[in-house]
């Protein structure tokens, strides 16, 4: 994909609270500014990289462009699942993400176990090919290094 790898950074903000809740799987959400931000010809659909929380670590992430057909969204969300447990919510804080590759095309699913099912897997396969070389060299990327004070998305 053209577009790849795509570097963007944003503020958290609350989502619709189903990650957690419903799906077990939190997810950090961007506002709609930084979902408009994202180039109009990436397709929806999974993607994995890195992320990092402030000037924090840099985790395996798993990310979903799209409107997310299961829950039948009118806004198209870009919501970050990161491979790692914290201990708290980071509502507010800045968020850095490099999407590395394509894991699959956004679908519908015919239960909320389905859903959870395809995640699941979705997240082993972002973890097998973030170990890859190719993939491994970008969580070392200045761009995770947040200047004190500069709250940026790509502009």
């Amino acid at each position: 994909m053209r577009h790849l790898p795509y570097f963007c950074r944003g503020e958290v903000v609350k989502g619709f609270g189903r990650g957690s809740r419903e799906l077990g799987i939190p997810t950090a959400n961007f506002s709609e500014q930084v979902v408009e931000s994202f180039p109009s010809d990436i397709p929806t659909g999974i993607y994995y990289g890195w992320a990092c929380v402030g000037n924090g670590d840099v985790h395996k992430m798993v990310l979903s462009i799209g409107w997310n057909p299961f829950y039948k969204n009118i806004k198209k969300s870009v919501e970050t699942h990161i491979i790692h447990t914290f201990k708290e919510d980071f509502y507010g804080e800045i968020l850095s993400i490099v999407i590395t590759g394509f894991i699959r095309p956004e679908k519908n699913f015919d239960s909320l176990d389905a859903l959870i099912s395809a995640i699941q897997e979705d997240i082993e396969e972002a973890k097998r090919q973030l170990d890859l070389p190719e993939h491994l060299k970008l969580k070392e990327d200045n761009f995770f290094h947040l200047p004190e004070g500069k709250i940026v998305n790509n502009h």
